[in-house]
This record gives structure tokens, sequence and C-alpha cells, in this order.
């Protein structure tokens, strides 16, 4: 076992260490001080510097062509709130591997800039002609789903044309995080509505992705029927926390809102 490994597997990695190792010529060591570099959100700058640099790495590849340093480095730099990688991220969603691409729309999406707009919004509009999807079947070229949330999160309302044809995608998952972008961005209901009825969905995973973007929505209206959904209720309760929060921002000052004393009645009725 060589001096890196033996680092690893027998003491604490420290941050020094985990900065120093995105340089290791252990492949493995890179990635993983990519990863735990994002998970204790070591914002440093050398530690910003480093993931940024490995997102053009081309030494960590998969045999079937991925980059594994440059996903975990790209996952990282989201939780670290630097928009200086901003740029680097944007480059990255024309990268060939696909969980490369999707980890940078779901930083892009974190970091808040509004300069990943413009791409992301291109992302869409390759699949989208005369305002409907073009009839590639079930397509799976792009991560559209990351696409879309981080156009909605970003306020994208630029987008709301090459967001639509989406909410008809034959991926549900696809289809719900249209319809999540939709509300955001519009605020009709009638897009919320559309992700409440589909609570009802037979797939626990289309159920569990769904109560995430309620919760992400802040839709009030969906507060009972998350917490009558078949699904885990500590998933329950952390979309109604999403709900929580968004009624205590609309609380007066002296009081909590009724939204939000309905929402913690139900968050009590789970634990």
């Amino acid at each position: 076992m060589d001096d890196e490994s033996q680092i690893q597997s027998d003491a604490p990695l420290t941050v020094a260490q985990a900065i120093e190792n995105l340089q290791s010529q252990d492949l493995g060591l890179r990635t993983y001080a990519a990863w735990w570099l994002g998970k204790f959100r070591v914002a440093e700058p050398a530690a910003i510097s480093r993931l940024t640099s490995a997102l053009r790495d081309e030494e960590d590849r998969t045999l079937e062509g991925g980059y594994p340093l440059r996903r975990s480095a790209a996952r990282a730099l989201g939780k670290l709130g630097d928009l200086q990688a901003v740029p680097a991220l944007i480059e990255c969603l024309q990268c060939p591997d696909f969980y490369v691409r999707e980890a940078a729309a779901q930083s892009l999406e974190m970091l808040g800039d509004p300069r990943a707009i413009p791409v992301l919004t291109q992302m869409l509009a390759a699949a989208v002609h005369d305002g409907r999807l073009l009839p590639h079947g079930e397509d799976f070229s792009q991560p559209y789903d990351a696409i879309l949330e981080a156009l909605g999160t970003l306020g994208a309302t630029v987008a709301v044309p090459e967001i639509q044809p989406f909410i008809e995608h034959p991926i549900p998952r696809i289809k719900y995080a249209g319809l999540r972008a939709m509300y955001q961005l519009t605020h009709d209901p009638m897009y919320g509505d559309c992700l409440v009825a589909a609570l009802s969905h037979g797939d626990l995973q289309v159920r569990r992705a769904l109560l995430s973007d309620l919760g992400a929505i802040g839709y009030l209206p969906a507060a009972v029927p998350i917490s009558q959904a078949h699904a885990e209720n500590s998933l329950k309760l952390i979309a109604l926390k999403g709900l929580l929060e968004v009624q205590i921002t609309l609380s007066p000052f002296d009081r909590l809102s009724d939204g939000a004393v309905q929402v913690m009645e139900l968050m009590d009725a789970l634990l």
C-alpha cells in the first residue's frame, strides 16, 4: 500500500491533505478528495481552484468514456457556493459524459447564477421545434430533469417557451420537472395541481420525486396530499418542511400564517 492510500485508510483526512490529493497520482484518491471537500463544504480558495481545474481532467476515464473526477468535482463545487466556478461549470454542460452534464446543471442551480440560463435554455431548445418536442421517443440524450429544475430555480422566465413542451414528455421524472419549473416561473396553480394529482402514480420512485418537487416549490395546496401520499414519512416531512419555509416567509412578523400552522400540524401528525 502506498503512503497516500495509507493516509486515506488509517488517519482522518485533513483539509490540506484533501486539497493535495486532488493532484495525487492515485486517481481514486483524487475522486475521493473531491467528494470529501464537497461533503464538508471546504470553500477555501485552493480547494475551489483545484476542483475547478479537475473539471477539465483527462486522466480519470472509465472504459465507457466517463469522467469520474469531473463528476465529483462538479458536484462539490455546487455545494461550496463560490461563483468563480460558474464559467467552468457552464463549459461542463458540453462534456460528452452525461453525468458530468447532469452534475454541472445541478450545481449551477445551487449556485444560482443567471449566467447559466442561456446555455441551459439552448440545451432544451435542441429538442423542441415549433413549440413541440421532437419525436425522439424516450430521449435520454440530456439530463433534462436537472436542466428544467435549474431553470425553474434560476427564475428563467425567458425559457418558458422551451420549458412548456416538456410537460408532455413521456418520461415521468422529466414531465414533472417541467411542471415544477412552469409553476416556479408562472405561479399558475394549474401546474402545481398537476403535480399533486400525480402523487397517486403507481411507481414509488416517481412519488418520491414528486414529493421533492412539491417541497421545492412550496405549494401549499399540496400539504394534505403530501401527508397522505404512499411514501416514507421521512420524505413527506422533508416536503412539508419546504412548504413550511415558504409559509413562514409569508407570515406576519408577530404570528404564523394559517398555512404555516396547518403544515406544522400535519408534520406533527407524521412524527
